[in-house]
């Protein structure tokens, strides 16, 4: 459809009509979807049933990142279901900005609104602003549906014609995506991370979402860089201006308890002991397992590799402990034999420096029994190894 049908769709979901056909499809079963469609045309225009249908679908998706209760009163497009924050993610930027101080913020390529809201709901007034008009639209309905209207204003503009200066901060979510799918050059963002980082600069506060595998060179020397990971997920990275240079910060959700950089070096690679340790994502894209490592009086299983091993049991929120039984040589005979002689029918297969893909080791294993265990691939001191364990204090 091309934007002037979709704005006139979407106009008509917002309707009372459109409203009844969309509180009728919330827990409605896709699979039954052409039944369904059948059905509703008897009664509603074919349009608005396709335009109902495709929402009910993406609320439906972003139950994940919303929850049901926000999901199923919100308005969505494909992309912004696809790259808009995590409410969980939005609520503790929010809540960092509040704490600067923060009481107005430019939210700049503010998409269907996620990061607004959270802002809003913190107390902090926004101008949310992005140049796709089916978009801002979705924005706009989602500030009425949440009653938040009152603190967020939707403007359909370009960013890089946006003043700034009015407002305490700036927040830069730069689209990530292309027709070829996502993009990993900074400078290839749209708006580019070198203008994001401009419009930072400018304002008293600024943060910038950034793909958290952007290399650290990338990161500028006045800005602090944090790597944000929800469930154990790596979601992003963020930039932030107006708090310390040069800073890097691991932060683990829900929980929201950060690990911050002291610029140790790295540790030193020793023999695998009793216990393996698994860094959280965040941890490792913030280069802070040496941090990790400290706090476990721990050493690397190899220089390369990102597995802190130690000899006592100690709890972090910054990793996964598993207590390891065995340790031997890549074979993949031995560890058959081993683990069918310990009726291992549960098999969690970790890969780290292997080649082996865990799918195929599972499958060419066959696991079979009663009992479970852990197979770590990877290299110890520089040979490839398998490492067999489970979570310590099972």
């Amino acid at each position: 459809m091309g934007r002037v049908t979709d704005l006139a769709s979407f106009a008509a979901l917002l309707t009372p009509e459109g409203q009844t056909l969309l509180a009728g499809l919330r827990d409605y079963d896709p699979a039954q979807e052409l039944a369904v469609a059948s059905r509703l045309r008897r009664e509603h225009p074919a349009e608005l049933v396709t335009a109902a249908l495709g929402q009910a679908r993406l609320r439906q998706r972003a139950v994940a990142k919303f929850g049901a209760e926000d999901a199923h009163r919100m308005y969505f497009t494909p992309n912004g279901v696809e790259q808009s924050t995590r409410a969980t993610v939005g609520t503790y930027r929010a809540e960092r900005f509040r704490e600067l101080g923060v009481r107005s913020v430019a939210d700049l390529c503010g998409g269907i609104g996620g990061d607004a809201i959270a802002f809003a709901r913190a107390g902090i007034s926004v101008l949310a602003v992005d140049r796709d008009p089916l978009t801002a639209e979705a924005a706009r309905a989602n500030a009425a549906a949440l009653g938040l209207d009152g603190l967020i204003e939707v403007r359909c503009a370009d960013v890089t014609e946006i003043d700034t200066a009015p407002y305490d901060a700036v927040f830069v979510d730069p689209a990530r995506r292309g027709g070829r799918g996502r993009i990993f050059d900074p400078e290839a963002y749209s708006p580019p991370l070198s203008w994001a980082t401009e419009a930072a600069r400018r304002a008293p506060h600024a943060a910038l979402k950034i793909a958290p595998g952007v290399p650290h060179e990338a990161v500028p020397d006045e800005a602090e860089a944090e790597w944000i990971s929800d469930g154990g997920d790596v979601k992003e990275a963020v930039l932030w201006f107006g708090t310390t240079p040069g800073a890097r910060r691991a932060t683990l959700l829900p929980a929201g308890t950060s690990l911050k950089g002291r610029g140790l070096p790295d540790p030193a690679v020793r023999p695998v002991g009793r216990y393996l340790y698994e860094p959280d994502g965040a941890v490792i894209r913030a280069h802070l397992v040496a941090e990790v490592a400290e706090e476990l009086a721990g050493g690397l299983v190899d220089e390369t590799i990102a597995y802190v091993t130690a000899d006592e049991l100690r709890t972090t929120p910054y990793a996964t402990a598993y207590e390891i039984t065995d340790s031997l040589p890549f074979n993949l005979k031995k560890v058959k034999a081993l683990l069918r002689e310990r009726e291992v029918g549960t098999l969690t297969v970790k890969k780290r420096g292997s080649a082996v893909e865990p799918e195929e080791m599972r499958r060419r294993i066959k696991p079979k029994g009663p009992n479970s265990a852990t197979l770590f691939l990877t290299r110890v001191a520089g040979a490839p190894t398998m490492l067999i364990g489970h979570p310590a204090g099972r």
